[in-house]
């Protein structure tokens, strides 16, 4: 599975809601599809399912508010 579709994937789950698959700039915070237990259900996620480990002491929610954001952040740190 390509990155995005399984960052898409994760989001999807924890969100509850496909508008992450259909709209890759929605504020997932802003719009109450993500709160901060969420965020950290997707940080485990990700470390589980990509292997991409990112200390929750560092999360910066406006580095993490939308789909896309989160994907380029993925990518980032997959080239580390």
């Amino acid at each position: 599975m390509h990155t995005n579709e399984a960052v898409t994937a994760i989001l999807t789950d924890i969100t509850g809601s496909d508008e992450v698959r259909e709209n890759v700039d929605i504020d997932l915070f802003d719009e109450g599809l993500l709160d901060s237990l969420g965020a950290v259900q997707l940080l485990v996620e990700l470390e589980g399912q990509l292997g991409i480990q990112f200390p929750v002491s560092e999360f910066d929610r406006t580095e993490w508010a939308t789909p896309a954001k989160i994907m380029a952040k993925v990518a980032a740190l997959e080239t580390l």
